[in-house]
């Protein structure tokens, strides 16, 4: 992760105020089976939890399908903490309340016992990219009345799920129809001068997961990292390779990462993201993910994909339930498709 992220998990966050006349939504937890997650190496449990929020006329008009937007946790957090932190059901209600149409939100949770996914495809790990884009798509899609078309499908997410938005819908143009990303991390490949030598020591003395799991915010990060994108079968007990060995930097582990970097591969997608019918990124003025995060928009303009951006004032956090109301179920509610195809 980037240092510029919370260094603890669930943060408090302003709620916008309570909209009038606003109705209430329907919310579920249910489980989720993926058979894209079953069998990693990390003993993940292929069961997860996802919270469902169907929108205030779901059950009064049985006949009708609504497009679905999957919205992705940050690192450290899971999906509890995240609807916390966005105060779901009432930004949801609220926006709808404000003119916004009525959808169905999915907030899968993808964290890991190292605090996160990176939404990425690993044999330690799982494959949580597919997990998102094929499974949970696919359970949503058989088990609710959606319009099960990929110009009906959002995807968001917040930091560690905005590189999620970001990875996946580079490589599923064709399951999704427009992205949000909201303070998106991890775009750039990692500096080497950024690894400590003592920090690389105490991991690699690390003898089991459960170690691991009493250390900090920035080893677990490591690990988390390590986990999803330099996965190693044949290196029990936590089968990954890390980017410091006996205090050197490894370079084929960076070069592993480097591959996993939006801003690296991003070049690689540019039909795929042209098919997107709307494409967006904001982040805060005091978000030290700032610099990417244009970076990344530049690279759309620069190849003529249009997509939108904004620095509000803010930091990482501080604006996130606000703009989920106001930025983020508005610009679904413009960009998805509302109707069946004829």
């Amino acid at each position: 992760m980037g240092a510029a992220l919370p260094a603890s998990a669930q943060v408090t966050t302003n709620a916008p105020a309570p909209v009038q006349g606003a109705l209430p939504a329907t919310t579920k937890w249910i489980k989720v089976h993926s058979p894209a997650i079953a069998g990693n190496l990390e003993g993940e449990s292929a069961d997860r939890d996802v919270l469902v929020l169907l929108p205030p006329g779901y059950a009064k008009n049985p006949r009708k399908r609504y497009p679905v937007l999957y919205a992705l946790h940050g690192y450290s957090i899971g999906a509890e903490q995240w609807t916390k932190e966005i105060h779901v059901p009432q930004t949801v209600e609220g926006g709808f309340a404000k003119g916004a149409r009525e959808m169905i939100v999915v907030f899968p949770d993808s964290r890991t016992v190292h605090n996160g996914s990176m939404y990425s495809s690993s044999a330690t790990t799982g494959d949580f990219e597919n997990f998102v884009a094929r499974d949970l798509v696919r359970y949503i899609d058989a088990h609710y009345r959606t319009l099960s078309v990929r110009e009906s499908r959002g995807l968001a997410g917040h930091s560690m799920g905005g590189y999620g938005t970001s990875r996946i819908g580079m490589k599923h143009a064709d399951i999704f129809g427009a992205i949000y990303m909201m303070s998106p991390c991890c775009l750039s490949p990692r500096d080497p001068a950024q690894f400590n030598a003592a920090s690389g020591a105490a991991l690699e003395k690390l003898k089991s997961i459960d170690e691991a799991t009493k250390l900090g915010w920035g080893e677990r990060a490591q690990l988390a990292t390590a986990a999803a994108w330099s996965p190693n079968p044949q290196n029990p007990p936590l089968f990954l390779d890390l980017p410091v060995k006996d205090g050197a930097v490894q370079p084929q582990v960076l070069a592993k990462w480097a591959a996993n970097a939006p801003l690296a591969f991003v070049d690689q997608y540019v039909g795929d993201l042209r098919r997107y019918r709307a494409i967006a990124i904001d982040v805060g003025d005091r978000d030290g993910l700032k610099d990417d995060a244009r970076k990344l928009h530049e690279t759309l303009d620069r190849y003529g994909i249009a997509n939108s951006f904004e620095i509000y004032s803010g930091d990482h956090t501080s604006g996130v339930a606000m703009r989920f109301q106001d930025h983020v179920i508005p610009f679904f509610s413009k960009n998805l498709a509302f109707e069946a195809r004829k």
